[in-house]
Parts: C-alpha cells; structure tokens; sequence
C-alpha cells in the first residue's frame, strides 16, 4: 500500500496490477508470412505492427516539464536525457528499445503485405493491407522523428533520415542505406495516402488496438502538420469523427473524470472503452512505477507553471498528486503488471500508451487554422477545449477571446497568441506524456536543466544532441552515427 496525497487530503490506494492475466494483445507465434494463409491470421500479426515500445520516459526527461528533485529514482533512461546525453541504456523505456520496436513493427508489417500481395484473392485482404501500410508509414515516421534532425523543407533533402523498409529480411546483417529526411516523408506519405481509403473498422474486435478509420486521420493531421501542409491537417482532421463530433470524443475531465478516485482514473485513462483514445498499444515499460518517482520529474514550480494559471482565467480540473511530499504526478497510465506464468511471482512491467487521441486532433487543427488565418475556427477549438478542462466552466466567464489572449500573453499580435495558447493548453492536456518534446523540437525552442548542485544542461535550438544517437548495434548494418 502507497500513501498519496493531494494539496488538500490524504489518500490511500493500492498499486494497480493484473496478476495472472494474459497482455491485452495475443502475439502470433510465428509471423512467417508463408503461414498467412487466411485474412484472420494477417489480422492477428497486425496486433503486433505496432511499436511495442515506450518514448515517454525519455522524451520527458529532454523536455522543459522537469527539474532535478535532489532525490528519487536513478534510471539511465531518465537521467541521461536530463543532461542531454546519449543514454546508456538498451532496456526498456531507452531510445535503443524504443528503435528495435519501431522496426520490429515494421517487419510486421511488411511480412503482412507480402501475404496480402501473395493471397489468391487479394480483394479479400484490402482491410489488412491498409492497416499494415498505414503501420508501417507511423513507425517510420517515429524514427524518423526521434533519430534525424527535425523535418525542415529547406534542408530535408541534404539531412539524414534512417532506413525506410518495405520487404521482409531475408538474410542476415542485411545493408540499409540512410538517405534523406525528404525521402523518408515521401515514402510515408506514400504510404499512408496508399492505406487510408482502405481502413476498415469492421474488421477489428478492438478497434482502439489497431489503425481504425479516427487513429488513421489523426495520424495524418500530425503528419501534415509536422511538414508544414496546414490544409491538409484541416481537412483529415475534418474526417475524423462522424459528424465532426470532436466534443463528443472528448475526455470528460471536469465531469465524469472529477469525481473519479486516482485508481479510478488509473484504470481508465488507457482503456479502450474511452472513446478519447483512438489508438492504444501496450509497451514493456517501468514509467508506471516511477512516473512520480523519478528523481527528474515534475516539481512544484512546474506543476504550478503548467497546471494553474491559464488564460480563461478560471482553474484546470486536472488532479495533482505527490508521493512522498514532493514527487507529483496526474493519474494517468499505470503499470499492468503480467505473471510470466500463472503461479510466477516475477513477471514483467507494462505500461498502455495512447498513441493518439482526440485532443490531438484538435489542437492539431487549431494549430493549422492559426497558419491559415482562421481565427474564429482557432477560437471555436480553444472554447470547446475549455469547456471540457475548466473547473466549473462558465461559457460567459471562462470565453476566450483574441482580447483576452493578448491581455493575458501582455503581446500585440494575435496569430503569436493563439499559437501560444494552443502550446499551453497542449502542455498541460499532455503533462507527463512525452509528448511536449515534439514541440519543443517543432519550434526549435531551447531547453534548459539545473540540477541542485548548480549545474546548468543546456539545449540549445540548434544542437546535435537534439537528434537522438543512432544505437551503436545498427552499425552492422551499415548505418551511420549522428555527429556529435
């Protein structure tokens, strides 16, 4: 039993484990393509296209939502990135886990469309090969993310991207060739434009385990929006959901999510019965155990500077927790612990990670409109935003207006404020996600640590260590470093 406590009362609750059970996603023992034989069996290899490793801890540690705790849980995964080192660790929850998992899914993939391409009838696998297409063009673009400088028009087609693969190993220490950011986004673009009309919903048990027709369209506003194509973040944003129902796919955090306990919450926030979450995998990872515990986390003074003050003037819902007086955390994703055998007592951690949600989706198209020029439509996104995270929202007190924006920021210009507001309230959604880094590097924002013992880690906007290192064991494969 672990004593939390909020600001205001003490609690108690029990760590959330599953004993006994079987992970979420059965595994094909076998992903030789030769034995996919029928369009069930491509299916089920599907389960594992999808990369079954963590970023979270990492990309939090780089990211300016931490600070040096003084004490807490040492882990290479989390204090590498806080000095901005490449980590010394291949186990989960580090960069080389998370690259061997991307390509792992990527060979999932593959192996299912060469059976699609194979079958007969290939009429009767339309719904696999768009899923598997799909898979493969997300997993690229996540390394491509992580491993090659940021995707920038002007320098794309000089920058080194990693290897794009599209056929099943068939040998052993095959050669890769690197090329070019630009082709590496061309060749996902291909792919995911290819997959898109074909993703068919009726074909999955679990929909939120697999690229479903919504995880597929937001998939495609990151990807538009990470390359700068703002129309097109609108448009797949647009397609999303039934009706452009994106208030009624929301996470309801200041009503049904309020009055929920921190286990509650716990079991829920990941779980596919939440409409929110549009894609789920489940990923070997300890972040359930030490989000709060890690020695670089999230801090008073941060807490306070992401989850207090914002510009409707009225309070975040989100609950803040700490452990131990000082180690704070939101009730989020919590560790699913699985029994290596059902009278085992060790086992292995997991974490479920939502991949994509239907906040990303609007501040992705908040974002694009603000490019754009569509300030009522960034508006109308900022307001529903709101009424959705405001503690006893009021739609005459709590409106935000282009007036408000630029009274709170103290700037003139109203395209600056809109984005800043669309970067705060992300911040906030997403605190202990990971995903802030990816703005961080969008924007080129610099990032500074300090630790308790006056040192000072900077990051600065044009800095090699922002491109993570290549694992050193892809060099058998002929596959260059990152300069350091």
């Amino acid at each position: 039993m672990m004593n939390f406590f909020t600001k205001a009362s003490v609690i108690s609750i029990s760590v959330l484990t599953l004993s006994g059970c079987t992970k979420y996603l059965d595994k094909s023992p076998d992903s030789s393509w030769t034995e996919l034989d029928t369009p069930e069996k491509v299916t089920q290899l599907l389960g594992t296209a999808y990369p079954q490793g963590n970023y979270i801890v990492f990309c939090e540690a780089m990211s300016d939502n931490v600070a040096d705790k003084a004490a807490g849980v040492l882990e290479r995964t989390n204090l590498d990135p806080f000095s901005f080192n490449d980590v010394q660790s291949t186990q989960q929850d580090s960069p080389e886990f998370y690259w061997q998992a991307c390509y792992t899914a990527i060979a999932a993939a593959n192996n299912a469309l060469k059976a699609c391409n194979a079958a007969a009838d290939t009429s009767l696998y339309q719904a696999q090969k768009g899923e598997a297409l799909v898979a493969r063009a997300y997993a690229h673009f996540m390394l491509v993310t992580f491993f090659s400088k940021f995707y920038d028009e002007t320098t794309a087609a000089n920058d080194a991207g990693i290897p794009y693969v599209t056929e099943p190993e068939t040998v052993v220490m095959k050669q890769y060739e690197r090329k070019t950011v630009a082709y590496v986004y061309d060749m996902i673009e291909k792919d995911l434009l290819q997959g898109l009309p074909l993703i068919n919903d009726g074909n999955y048990k679990v929909p939120h385990y697999h690229f479903n027709k919504s995880a597929a369209y937001a998939f495609a506003t990151r990807f538009y929006l990470f390359k700068k194509n703002y129309q097109k973040v609108v448009e797949y944003a647009n397609l999303a959901f039934p009706n452009n129902d994106v208030a009624g796919n929301m996470r309801p955090w200041n009503t049904t999510y309020s009055t929920m306990t921190p286990a509650e919450l716990f079991a829920i926030y990941a779980n596919a019965s939440q409409s929110a979450n549009l894609l789920l995998v489940e990923t070997p990872s300890l972040y359930g155990r030490y989000v709060a515990q890690y020695r670089y986390g999230l801090d008073y003074s941060h807490e306070t500077a992401i989850l207090e003050s914002n510009v409707t003037g009225g309070k975040f819902v989100y609950p803040v927790y700490y452990y131990n007086s000082a180690d704070y955390f939101v009730p989020k994703l919590t560790e699913y612990f699985v029994k290596s055998s059902v009278n085992a007592t060790i086992g292995d951690p997991y974490v479920m990670v939502p991949l994509f949600t239907t906040e990303e989706v609007l501040f992705n198209r908040a974002e694009a409109n603000i490019y754009l020029g569509n300030n009522d439509a960034v508006l109308a996104d900022l307001n529903l935003f709101a009424s959705k995270r405001i503690k006893n929202y009021n739609a005459g007190t709590h409106k935000i207006t282009t007036t408000s924006i630029k009274n709170y920021y103290g700037i003139t210009s109203v395209a600056n404020g809109l984005l800043q507001t669309v970067m705060d309230f992300k911040r906030a959604e997403y605190v202990q996600e990971g995903s802030r880094w990816f703005d961080l590097q969008r924007y080129k924002i610099p990032v500074t640590h300090y630790t308790v013992f006056g040192e000072t880690f900077t990051l600065a906007a044009d800095d090699k260590r922002r491109v993570l290192q290549i694992p050193a064991s892809a060099l058998t494969s002929g596959i260059a470093l990152n300069p350091r």
